[in-house]
Order: C-alpha cells, then structure tokens, then sequence
C-alpha cells in the first residue's frame, strides 16, 4: 500500500487531490492501493455531490472564517475542523467483494478496526439503527458505512467510482464543537449518537493517531 504522509491544505486542495489521485489510478490502472490522510485549514464544510447548500447561512460561515466545498462523493455535509481525513483509492479487483458497496466499506474499514484495536480501542459497526433522513450533517446520519464505539459513531465514510476504481474518504472525529456544529446546521448533536477520539481517551493526541494508521 502506498502512503501518503499526513498534510494540512484548503479544502478545495484536499479534494481536488482525492479527484487527482483518483485519475492517476484509473489511468495507470494501479494494483497498489493509495492511503491518504490529511487536515483541513481553515475548517471547511464539504457537501454531498448532490446535497443541496440552502440550509448553509453563508454569511455566517464567512465571519467564521470556515470555507465550503463540494466532494466527489455524496451523502449529506461535513464540517471538517478537529478531524483527521483519510483517503483510500483501489481496483475493485483489490478487493474480495469489491463490486459490492456494503462489502467494500468494510473491507476497506478494517484497516482502522485493525489499528485502533492495536491501542485497546474497540470499533465496529454498531448495533442496526434506523437510517435518519432529516438531518443535513452527515454524523447524525445512520448508514451502513458507520465506524462505532460503544455504539456511538466515530467515523463516517463515503465512496464514489469511476471505471472499475474506488476513491473512499471519510472523517475520524478527534473532538468537536456541539455548539458550532448547532449554529451550522440547526441541528442538536447529541452527544448519544456520535463520539470523538478526546471522549475516548483524553490522553492521545491527534499525532498519535496519525502515526497509528500510518505505521506499517
């Protein structure tokens, strides 16, 4: 697998590079997969591919200072900020089910079930909950993709295709602002649903996570 050390760029930059990276393994048709992670500066909310941006109150992000961007991928919005962002782009034929969503997700997921398994931390799917339709912030959308602890989900993930490749990204909440993210998108985080790597354990610092998932 090939590793592309951690990097903090805009929001634009970060997805026009998941765009690129995923064009460079179409066309070179690539065996190895591509593992990506990177950070977001200044904090940035990305739309679904097709998500609809009225519930944003622009104005409010601009004194913020928080950009906007649309991702390749779909599902509902993200604010990128206290995270850590990972990519990973491969053949379907990597994979055993590659041509099966559901399947490809967690094949893909174990990478980071095999990791924080390593520092004691249990992850998996969850328990089967209702898919919530409502809501504009990705994180509080139940999905099949959902990365948990202790029920609460961690990390959500999103993919799109292109001629036989998958490009999968998603966010590794390491904290976050409820109260932020409630002037965002209208909504209540509660913190019943959703966790973050400082709630698990204080004592890690977001360099901790990223030397776990990018050491061999």
């Amino acid at each position: 697998m090939k590793i592309i050390p951690y990097e903090v760029k805009t929001g634009e930059e970060n997805m026009q590079i998941d765009s690129d990276l995923l064009d460079y393994a179409v066309t070179n048709q690539i065996k190895e997969p591509i593992f990506r992670l990177y950070g977001w500066s200044p904090a940035c909310i990305s739309l679904g591919r097709n998500q609809d941006d009225k519930f944003l109150n622009k104005e409010f992000l601009k004194q913020k200072g928080i950009d906007t961007v649309r991702r390749l991928t779909g599902g509902r919005a993200l604010l990128h900020d206290n995270e850590i962002t990972y990519s990973f782009i491969c053949s379907e034929k990597y994979l055993k089910n590659g041509e099966h969503i559901i399947s490809s997700y967690k094949e893909i997921c174990q990478i980071f079930t095999d990791k924080f398994k390593n520092i004691g931390i249990e992850i998996d799917y969850g328990t089967k909950k209702q898919v919530k339709t409502g809501y504009d912030y990705c994180m509080l959308v139940s999905t099949g993709a959902d990365l948990c602890y202790q029920g609460k989900k961690l990390i959500g993930s999103a993919q799109c295709r292109k001629h036989g490749y998958i490009l999968q990204h998603g966010s590794i909440l390491y904290d976050y602002d409820k109260n932020l993210l409630k002037e965002i998108f209208g909504e209540d985080t509660n913190t019943d649903e959703i966790t973050c790597i400082k709630e698990i354990d204080s004592s890690l610092k977001k360099s901790d996570i990223i030397k776990l998932l990018t050491k061999p």
